[in-house]
């Protein structure tokens, strides 16, 4: 997971976000309310600054663009970016509006109050003009674009408009935090990432459950002519739709948090970073999530390291491999090689009955798994297994096979496939590598041409001699020698 090549354009909302921290250990005499006796002040870059801060904080580069007023706000927020290295600060200097400055109070590790200095006013033509010339000019940079809108005026329809058209004319793409219900703004993006309470608000139906997510999700993409949203689900993980597929969920894990403020900033940033990295979006949700992760066990506007969010794939890895099942579904089988091809592992596939386990088929799986990174296993049904071998075949039940096969070592995840061949399920997956027997040449082997034309390989495995499940039954069936 190398970010250091990427440039991210951000262009919305920029503020500056104040941390006030004391104790309250008192009364006021004046009000019945607490007094906070301050003891400390932070000060950092929100809003589109902060998707910025995520961006460096992972590895990659921010162009940042927005509007700051000429105030001791700006000031201090430009003298922020200035000291971060990774950031450029393109901002734009406003005369008409303040820079909107976001003031926490916390004690305890809650915060008690918060105080919003900000006008909400539309651009003027002015802004609206000098927006639009520095997105041109600096989109020539970029390999993604992010959106950062918190509806305090800088993503302004005719803006928005501007901004996604160029970007597609550039095969640029496009990764929105929306504010407004109306999605149609965002006409043209590449990914949106509302909450699941955003996504409601903007259907106008309920999101509680995963297929009302994909139905919501499905109407707006249909009607706003997105590619993807991606609807964080606060506990319950997060959810990828996208035109035409199923959709993807991935899971938080367990964990204590601290502070939300900032999550979506970070989770639109590894987002844009991993697709344009060469991820896949669904890839890109697992980099996302675990991100996210990490932001919420820290206090106040927080980001996470590339290191930071490695680690925490692997926790989670540990965490959904006590609890997967031996035999995982479609969307199982993907959310897996997701979860792996994010942490820059190489998948492997290989495909059999594997109906009376033997020696050979351990000997070609230890090859396979050598081969690669994890490997995954995709087994005939049942019906799949009758069709190749005849009605007395299999011996075992798939779900038989399936818990044989998980408990190897070389075995990662183990799949099945009910069709005469695996190929639909390899084109889906697109393992690295791609393994059978050496009884095959390559280009007899199912799905060998698709893998390496994606730049992967194909591995033939030596047999071990005289070993098979049909030469094991027919040796039972004759008795005793």
């Amino acid at each position: 997971m190398d970010f250091s090549s990427i440039t991210v354009l951000c262009i919305g909302d920029l503020m500056l976000d104040r941390f006030m921290y004391g104790d309250m250990e008192r009364i006021s005499p004046e009000a019945p309310v607490p007094v906070l006796r301050l003891r400390e002040c932070r000060e950092m870059a929100g809003g589109a600054g902060n998707v910025a801060n995520n961006i460096r904080a992972l590895g990659g580069r921010a162009l940042l663009l927005g509007l700051v007023g000429r105030d001791a706000s700006g000031t201090a927020l430009r003298a922020r970016l200035a000291a971060t290295p990774g950031i450029e600060d393109c901002a734009i200097v406003s005369d008409a509006r303040p820079t909107t400055c976001k003031t926490r109070f916390i004690a305890a590790h809650q915060q008690v109050i918060r105080t919003d200095d900000e006008s909400l006013q539309l651009l003027s033509d002015e802004e609206d003009r000098a927006l639009r010339a520095a997105c041109v000019a600096l989109l020539d940079r970029a390999d993604v674009v992010v959106v950062s809108d918190y509806g305090k005026g800088v993503c302004s329809p005719d803006v928005l408009r501007m901004v996604i058209e160029a970007a597609r004319d550039c095969d640029i793409p496009v990764f929105v935090d929306p504010k407004s219900r109306d999605f149609g703004l965002y006409r043209g993006a590449t990914c949106i990432t509302p909450n699941a309470r955003e996504l409601g608000l903007a259907a106008g139906h309920a999101t509680d459950t995963l297929d009302d997510v994909a139905r919501a999700a499905q109407t707006l993409m249909n009607a706003s002519d997105l590619r993807a949203i991606l609807a964080t689900r606060s506990e319950k993980g997060m959810a990828l739709a996208e035109r035409d597929r199923p959709i993807a969920a991935v899971p938080t894990r367990a964990r204590e948090v601290f502070d939300v403020s900032g999550a979506g900033d970070t989770v639109i940033a590894a987002m844009a970073l991993a697709y344009a990295s060469g991820m896949t979006l669904e890839q890109a949700m697992h980099v996302a999530n675990a991100a996210a992760g990490v932001v919420v066990g820290k206090l106040g506007t927080a980001t996470a390291s590339r290191d930071e969010v490695m680690a925490e794939l692997s926790a989670q890895d540990e965490a959904l491999d006590d609890a997967a099942p031996t035999l995982l579904d479609a969307a199982g089988a993907h959310s897996l090689v997701a979860r792996w091809r994010a942490q820059g592992l190489r998948v492997g596939f290989t495909n059999g009955c594997f109906d009376i386990l033997h020696q050979g088929h351990v000997s070609l799986l230890s090859q396979a798994r050598a081969a690669c990174d994890r490997l995954i296993v995709a087994l005939n049904t049942d019906d799949s297994v009758r069709g190749l071998k005849g009605p007395s075949r299999p011996v075992n039940p798939l779900a038989d096979r399936a818990a044989v096969i998980a408990a190897l070592r070389a075995v990662d995840g183990v799949t099945a496939f009910a069709d005469a061949t695996p190929e639909a399920l390899i084109d889906s997956l697109r393992p690295d590598v791609l393994v059978k027997g050496a009884d095959y040449t390559e280009d007899e082997v199912v799905g060998a041409r698709s893998v390496r034309a994606r730049g992967g390989r194909v591995v033939l495995a030596k047999l071990t001699p005289d070993r098979s499940t049909t030469t094991l039954i027919a040796r039972l069936n004759s008795g005793p020698s």
